[in-house]
């Protein structure tokens, strides 16, 4: 019986981390990116501002999801979400352009 609940709990230790439910735009945007875009820090073009965001949206969100996961100026690489998969850095993009549209 010992064996059966070691061997139960390895098995669960590898499952793949892609288990766990993905975040919403919203939600990674509230958690991480506000800490940059709600007030403009060093730059970032702040949520709702349609000014700032015009040229980056005429970008298209491939080449945002691009510098996202690279970094741009003084935002590093995946900005403050380094545990975030590319398609929540996707969908927390796509939020902040339907906001600054």
């Amino acid at each position: 019986m010992k064996k059966i609940i070691l061997a139960a709990a390895a098995a669960a230790m590898l499952l793949p981390a892609a288990a766990n439910a993905e975040r919403t735009g919203a939600e990674v945007y509230q958690s991480k990116c506000f800490v940059c875009h709600a007030s403009g820090v060093a730059g970032a073009p702040k949520l709702g501002d349609k000014a700032a965001w015009a040229p980056r949206i005429a970008k298209g969100e491939d080449a945002l999801l691009a510098t996202a996961i690279s970094g741009i100026g003084a935002m590093p690489p995946k900005g403050t979400c380094m545990d975030c998969s590319d398609a929540e850095l996707k969908a927390s993009i796509t939020y902040m352009i339907e906001q600054s549209k």
